[in-house]
């Protein structure tokens, strides 16, 4: 072939159908449709999409563009970089103040941090604290029931240092957050708003560029809610929040300009990708409902990596998980972004945990260069299909909300907090059965770690009311703010925030307890026949059994029922799993286990599912099968059971 030939040759053009042409070969005989799968927003995902599947809707869309799918701005990152916000923990005030401005001296770009009760202790400090920054950082704080105290040290702060300062970013909060996490509002709901709205507006007038209407959908995040219930809780309680503004006499624009949304992002990456870009979307469309203009309708995003996906057992593995989450939701399109720390969960961090952290979007920004392209995500068909679908689902399920009386009634109803449990004890089921992998923890679990069980930070539901220029007297005059925080009192079940680990990291505490108490908790492997052929098997329970805490102690190959009984007598543990294939099975197996069962008192297990004849190894003695698709977790919970029970006996 000639070069001009070379030059003039093309590539033929493959249709969809060709493709699937060519996976029905591969696939042997099964339907293409195996190959797709289902998620928890039952969303069915293709193995492959083309621009056939990208909405025309969206096709002609532009970055700073209603409704916004491809960001706010129109040159994306290059015009307005996301900020750098991760939150610091403290335990005193002088702490928080060092180890604040070490982090902007080395990437940080926003000032964010904690903020808890602790911080009121010193007015006096806490409000040098806040004019040490003047104009320099955007702030980005989830004031939650402190708000009030927080805004009346920051305007006293503003004053002090000078007219010029003036507070940018957010300090805010969403009541309905914390209403679901309390169980209530801390004030009858009519009385509180009037309230809140006067708070705000006292803000405003001190601090105009300040953001204070937070819409957190964290708290469905962390119960276990999936994208679709996230989004529409979110988009149902900013509506919610719009309008109690609307009712307390704001104008709209200046309503809409208050309003920051604040989203966890989960361990699928796609669909969190997808989730930021649905969500601009839906809120362009509601804030225009309102009758609100184009430039009004925009979305302001402050995220943060999630901590349901997070572990105790393995943290570094959370190092990856952070980055990949950072990553979705600098794709999206956010503005502000939290990164947390790989030791977070065990509640506590380090200088390296948190350098590391704040690297991770220096990464993004630098090495990455993903500051330097508008709307990164855009183009790729697969997300804009699933940024369609999300998109439609959420629309549908705000207004199922809205229709049972919006946000606020679903929550005292109990039906939202169902609606999320629902969604929750599919994802635990899918863990405990393994079928989803938390690595380092129910799946390649790693039994050399020490790990203490961290003591359990109980949430604090206090809120202080009273109007700002009250509490900012209070401030100057040095009174405790202190005590004028009350308790919230619950009137309708709260949200429970959880991680998805929990259940096994509760199992390996379970037996590290035993371990503490003189037993080393592990069950035996009956390996038999060759090596070959029984450590699939017996690999298999290893690696099931470590997701317990529990060690396996295997026997030498067994090729005789004589050398089985001798293992069991020697070994002093209580529990077996017989391991090998089939053959040995079909051998000896069902005789091996009634020895076994008339000989010792026991409790024996076999690995995998034997062939057609299941009911001859229970007659044995065999008490539950162990296999792929079995439930681990309760599998796991019951040898420790037994274990615990053994222990019991002999105190």
């Amino acid at each position: 072939m000639t070069i001009d030939n070379m030059k003039a040759a093309s590539f033929k053009d493959s249709t969809f159908e060709d493709w699937q042409g060519k996976a029905k070969a591969s696939l042997k005989g099964k339907p293409i449709k195996s190959l797709y799968t289902t998620t928890y927003e039952d969303i069915t995902l293709k193995p492959l999409y083309t621009k056939d599947d990208l909405p025309d809707e969206l096709a002609e869309a532009l970055p700073g563009t209603p409704d916004y799918i491809r960001g706010i701005h129109p040159l994306g990152y290059n015009s307005e970089p996301w900020h750098i916000a991760n939150r610091l923990f403290y335990k005193e005030l002088p702490e928080l103040k060092e180890k604040m401005h070490s982090a902007l001296s080395k990437g940080q770009t926003a000032i964010a941090f904690d903020v808890k009760p602790d911080l009121f202790r010193d007015q006096g400090r806490l409000v040098e604290f806040l004019a040490s920054f003047k104009n320099d950082y955007p702030l980005c704080l989830n004031a939650g029931m402190l708000q009030t105290p927080l805004l009346a040290a920051l305007a006293i702060a503003g004053k002090e240092a000078g007219a010029s300062i003036q507070a940018s970013g957010f300090v805010a909060a969403d009541p309905v957050a914390e209403a679901s996490l309390n169980g209530g509002f801390p004030a009858e709901e009519n009385a509180f708003f009037t309230e809140w709205a006067m708070v705000l507006k006292e803000a405003d007038q001190q601090m105009p560029q300040l953001k204070t209407v937070l819409v957190n959908t964290v708290p469905y995040h962390e119960s276990g809610a999936n994208a679709v219930q996230e989004l529409a809780a979110g988009m149902a309680a900013g509506v919610y929040l719009l309008q109690k503004l609307l009712d307390q006499g704001w104008e709209l624009k200046k309503a809409l300009s208050k309003i920051v949304f604040h989203f966890a992002i989960g361990s699928n990456f796609f669909m969190e990708t997808a989730k930021l870009r649905a969500a601009r979307i839906l809120w362009s469309k509601s804030a225009e409902a309102f009758g609100a203009e184009p430039e009004d309708r925009k979305m302001i995003i402050s995220a943060e990596t999630s901590s349901f996906t997070k572990t105790i057992f393995d943290p570094y593995v959370n190092m990856l998980r952070a980055g990949n989450e950072a990553f979705a939701a600098v794709l999206g399109g956010i503005q502000y972004l939290h990164t947390g720390s790989f030791d977070e969960a065990a509640g506590t961090t380090s200088p390296f945990s948190e350098r590391v952290a704040r690297n991770t979007q220096l990464v993004l920004k630098s090495e990455a260069h993903l500051e330097k392209v508008a709307d990164p995500a855009g183009g790729s068909w697969y997300i804009e299909s699933l940024t369609r679908e999300l998109a439609e689902k959420a629309w549908e399920k705000f207004l199922e909300i809205d229709d049972k009386g919006g946000i606020y009634e679903t929550l005292k109803s109990g039906w939202l907090q169902e609606q999320i449990a629902k969604t929750a004890e599919g994802r635990e089921l899918d863990i405990f059965k393994r079928k989803k992998s938390i690595i380092g923890t129910n799946v390649y679990a790693n039994l050399s770690e020490d790990v203490s069980e961290p003591q359990v930070q109980k949430r604090k539901n206090e809120y202080m009311g009273g109007s700002l220029a009250d509490s900012m007297n209070m401030i100057v005059s040095e009174d405790s703010l202190l005590n004028r925080f009350e308790k919230v009192e619950q009137s309708f079940a709260p949200l429970h925030s959880k991680r998805l680990a929990q259940p096994y990291e509760k199992l390996r505490f379970r037996a590290n307890v035993l371990e503490k108490k003189g037993l080393r908790p592990q069950v035996g492997l009956i390996c038999l026949d060759q090596l070959k052929k029984h450590k699939p098997r017996a690999d298999f329970i290893s690696g099931l059994l470590s997701a317990g805490g529990i060690h396996a102690k295997r026997s030498e190959e067994i090729k005789t029922i004589e050398e089985a009984l001798h293992f069991i007598k020697t070994s002093g543990v209580g529990q077996f799993v017989i391991c090998g294939d089939q053959s040995a099975y079909t051998a000896f197996g069902p005789e091996l286990a009634l020895k076994i069962s008339k000989e010792y008192d026991v409790k024996l297990y076999l690995a995998g599912i034997p062939d057609d004849n299941e009911s001859e190894w229970e007659a044995a003695g065999i008490q539950e099968f162990l296999h792929i698709r079995g439930n681990a977790y309760q599998s796991l919970s019951s040898m420790l059971q037994e274990m615990e029970a053994g222990i019991n006996a002999k105190a």
